[in-house]
């Protein structure tokens, strides 16, 4: 018995993690082309108890920030000085469960590469999760592929089409919709391996 239960643990974190995981600060789109004046989409979770009131975002070497939509409720502050865009609120802010969604223009690099979007969240009970570190570790940063040519157009900074990145909302769709999947996956995964589990008893009955 003490055996079924360490394997059903094992397989539920196996399962799990991965997902939990996946809830980090992103930015869309992943791919853009060089000196493109993209429109960029930062999507902010919330996962503990305490609220997230503040975000700031470190702009990557060779971009240049140029304007932001603004959210109500929420103060930004452009200081390029130190290439950082801060966005704070002194309302509800992003509660467990929630996301908040912050867009704004940049022009990308001259040279293709790979560009880091490093984060730093702040929640209300003084706690900081940096989202600074490689793609496969707790608090991974997004990052930006730069290429020379896209397949994909977005609007520029005067409302032009401009070859590179791939469109905004369709990338946040696509996300929402992925994650639906994801969790409906582990569900009929975790529903099934509680079966499997139930009939061994069973049979052992």
């Amino acid at each position: 018995m003490k055996k079924i239960i360490s394997s059903l643990v094992i397989l539920l974190a196996v399962f799990i993690i991965p997902f939990q995981a996946s809830a980090h600060v992103s930015v869309q789109p992943s791919e853009s082309s060089v000196e493109s004046w993209e429109t960029y989409t930062m999507k902010v979770p919330s996962e503990k108890d305490a609220a997230s009131k503040k975000i700031v975002l470190k702009v990557p070497k060779g971009v240049s920030f140029e304007s932001y939509e603004p959210v109500p409720g929420w103060t930004t502050t452009v200081d390029k000085k130190n290439a950082t865009v801060t966005w704070q609120t002194e309302g509800n802010g992003i509660e467990k469960g929630q996301f908040q969604r912050f867009s704004f223009i940049a022009k990308n690099p001259s040279e293709e590469g790979e560009i880091a979007w490093n984060a730093y969240q702040y929640y209300e009970d003084g706690s900081i999760v940096e989202w600074v570190g490689a793609e496969d570790s707790e608090t991974p940063h997004a990052t930006t592929k730069i290429v020379k040519e896209s397949s994909k157009s977005s609007t520029g900074s005067h409302g032009e089409m401009v070859a590179g990145a791939e469109n905004t909302a369709g990338d946040t769709s696509e996300s929402d919709d992925n994650t639906i999947l994801l969790w409906t996956a582990v569900a009929i995964s975790v529903l099934a391996l509680i079966t499997g589990i139930l009939a061994i008893l069973s049979r052992k009955k």
